[in-house]
């Protein structure tokens, strides 16, 4: 057969294809395979279900029905070129059931005549894990592919029969999903939390202690009265208790030492990665996994090529190789010494309820160090990279030791402790410094060092403060805590974190503020709609049983398609319920007593795609509409738009700033009788010789974000980057 194909394509002598994923492996597997092999990429799934509609047949046994995505024709015409000229092909997607169901796709949609097709796994792309995993080529793991295949038709049926009922209740637009719905439980639900919380008062009081007779001095807080715990609950309590200690004898009444053992951490997982990213770098989910797909995939490191740096990025295993483990003993060993090495391995085990089908995150080569790496790497990868190095070989130290020196100042019924901490050896800590700690509530004069005290010994009272303090309530959710609250509760898996966020993001069900994400009230009145009416299949519990059946169904303990027929029949009569319960807020309309500006008619409240607006009631003669926000007392304030000193060019009209689908942009306030638009400058001048326009933000068909020139077609300058005023200043200067 391989001297026919030579035949066919004389100029073509036959090869091994490889087929990856991402395009962004092909470089450095080509140079790792040599001329023998051809590597192509699948550019994700080449097979995939129609979004225009269902495309699961139910009364078929739930069989999908896929079809080439647009777009995709060319690409499969190429791989299936490809494959004819090929003597072996090695499918080598990512190791995840994602991408079991690629390589199943693949096989399916290319395979033909007698040309053999392996499935090919690697947890790095080095060379020698790409030549073990050639040597050792295995087959499809058609049961990742049936736990895939049943996820994706769960997913597809609940999204694809409770979002249109969305859209016909409430807007177009919006979306239900069996993990995006509980993550927006979970938000709703902290909101309810902090909405509800009654802040409490305290004091705190705090006293500095000093030696008579050298001088020294030391902060301790209050921590006893009458030898039970301390709780000042308003100022005058704290200042009566102020005004005994400054009257009592002051004395040592104990001073104790002890020392612990601090373990190092864990390696990294998905999810620990992406909250320590948020936590150091403020970085988002997308952020994190964007960088760390790019370290994995690999990186020219001068003369060694292209390298990958970290082994496969979405997994939930604190797992770590023996061999990887033996690599990093040897470096810890000769770079901080033998005291710095344990005894043996740290060997951790997977928490309940992870499939522990990856390794850990860890670096695929401990010998190139952070300061090694940096010169090569662009600025995120090198953080992330040192993040993950420092991580796992901090885990693989002996752990650091600590002493804890407590001293307790008897001011007459009140008890003062102060507490001081210092490292005694820092083990792990030469690597992994907890930086970036929020040190915020430290007691005064914490971090400095004690005098040397002795029990008995009398002090002298050299300064007080009070403070006063309120209980706070529960913290909103940021990135990073929502993917760990949503492993925690065992919903989801590590490639649904970053889309799940995107998608409450993109839908306009929470918004973020300082980094927090907060609920709008389109996402609590969907959150409120779909608790009310889908509570037993959107909600945590079930979420988190439905992960660990298609774990049973990965493992061989449940057929697919049973899985699916258990789930769908009580859903179906849950959506009949809602259908016919649901209000439809479409039709809902609230009266104010705000006047319609243009025609002097009652505004009232509406529903839309993004929340709750302001109509005319004279809709649709008067299309006159606001947003508004609520006070805290429940009175709408409605948003008038910002007014400019821009005149519409049509009408001579005040231009008004507005908020659109795509952000804010100039509309003629003389609307609707002008309905003139145009984006908002930048007050950037067009660096165009020549040309006296100012640069405006525009959008392609596509959504992507550009710079073009307010003089189009005039002018057509255009760029991807605003540039800064000094470069708009330089003649004929162009990005």
């Amino acid at each position: 057969m391989a001297e026919q194909r030579s035949k066919r394509n004389p100029e073509k002598a036959p090869r091994k294809l490889v087929i990856v994923e991402s395009p962004g492996k092909i470089k450095a597997l080509s140079r790792y395979l040599g001329p023998g092999y051809r590597v192509m990429a699948s550019l994700g799934h080449v097979r995939d279900l129609p979004k225009s509609r269902l495309a699961i047949d139910v009364d078929g046994g739930f069989a999908p029905e896929y079809i080439i995505p647009k777009g995709k024709n060319k690409l499969v015409k190429d791989l299936r070129s490809a494959v004819s000229d090929a003597e072996a092909v090695y499918l080598a997607p990512d190791p995840d059931r994602e991408g079991e169901a690629i390589a199943w796709h693949l096989q399916e949609l290319l395979k033909s005549g007698d040309t053999p097709f392996f499935r090919i796994a690697y947890q790095e792309i080095t060379p020698s894990a790409v030549r073990e995993a050639l040597e050792h080529p295995g087959e499809i793991n058609l049961r990742k592919v049936d736990a895939q295949t049943a996820r994706r038709v769960m997913d597809r049926l609940m999204g694809y029969k409770i979002s249109p009922l969305l859209w016909k209740k409430v807007a177009s637009g919006l979306s239900a999903g069996r993990v995006q719905s509980v993550a927006l439980l979970l938000v709703c639900r902290r909101e309810e939390e902090i909405r509800e919380f009654r802040p409490e008062e305290y004091w705190l009081l705090d006293a500095r202690f000093s030696k008579p007779d050298t001088g020294e001095s030391f902060w301790a807080r209050l921590e006893k009265v009458d030898g039970r715990k301390a709780r000042l609950e308003d100022g005058e309590s704290a200042s009566g208790l102020e005004d005994e200690v400054r009257r009592a004898v002051h004395k040592v009444a104990r001073v104790e030492e002890k020392e612990r053992a601090k373990a190092p951490p864990l390696p990294f997982i998905t999810s620990s990665l992406q909250l320590e990213a948020a936590r150091r770098f403020r970085w988002t989910v997308s952020r994190t996994m964007k960088v760390a797909q790019g370290l994995y995939e690999g990186v020219e490191l001068g003369q060694a090529g292209v390298v990958g740096l970290i082994t496969y990025m979405r997994t939930d295993s604190y797992r770590i190789s023996a061999d990887a483990l033996r690599h990093a003993r040897e470096y810890i060993a000769e770079a901080f010494g033998p005291e710095y090495l344990p005894a043996k391995p740290k060997v951790y085990r997977a928490r309940q309820g992870a499939q522990d089908a990856h390794e850990a995150i860890r670096p695929t080569d401990f010998s190139i160090t952070p300061e090694q790496a940096r010169q090569w790497l662009p600025p995120d990868q090198a953080r992330l990279y040192a993040l993950i190095w420092r991580r796992t070989v901090a885990g693989q130290m002996a752990p650091a030791r600590l002493a804890t020196v407590t001293v307790a100042v008897e001011s007459g019924r009140c008890e003062f402790v102060a507490r001081r901490e210092r490292v005694v050896f820092p083990g792990y800590l030469k690597v992994w410094e907890p930086d970036g700690e929020n040190a915020q509530g430290e007691e005064p004069g914490s971090r400095d060092p004690l005098p040397f005290l002795k029990p008995g010994e009398e002090l002298a009272l050299a300064e007080m403060k009070k403070e006063q303090k309120f209980t706070q309530p529960p913290a909103r959710y940021s990135e990073g805590t929502l993917v760990k609250a949503l492993e925690a509760n065992g919903v989801g898996r590590p490639s649904t974190y970053a889309p799940t966020i995107s998608t409450l993001l993109k839908r306009r069900y929470v918004e973020k503020k300082e980094r927090k994400l907060v609920p709008t009230d389109l996402g609590m009145m969907v959150n409120g709609l779909l608790q009310e009416y889908f509570p037993s299949v959107l909600n945590i519990k079930f979420t988190a049983q439905m992960e660990k059946e298609l774990d049973e169904i990965e493992e061989g303990r449940f057929r697919w398609r049973q899985v699916v027929s258990d789930f769908f029949d009580p859903f179906q009569n849950t959506l009949h319920q809602a259908e016919q319960g649901m209000e439809n807020l479409r039709r809902q309309a609230l009266p104010t007593d705000i006047a319609c500006e243009n025609c002097g008619r009652k505004m009232m409240i509406r529903w839309g795609r993004n929340g709750e607006y302001l109509a005319c009631e004279d809709y649709p003669q008067c299309k006159t509409s606001l947003n508004f926000d609520r006070a805290p007392d429940g009175t709408i304030v409605p948003r008038r738009p910002e007014t400019t000193d821009e005149v519409c060019e049509k009408c001579g009209s005040p231009m008004v700033v507005k908020q659109g689908r795509y952000g804010k942009f100039l509309a003629c306030s003389g609307y609707p009788a002008c309905k003139n638009t145009r984006p908002v400058p930048t007050s950037v001048k067009c660096p165009r010789e020549g040309c006296d326009g100012d640069l405006v933000q525009r959008r392609s068909k596509k959504g992507y974000r550009f710079y073009g020139c307010s003089r189009y077609p005039e002018c057509d300058f255009v760029t991807r980057r605003l540039p800064s005023a000094e470069e708009s200043k330089t003649p004929g200067k162009e990005s």
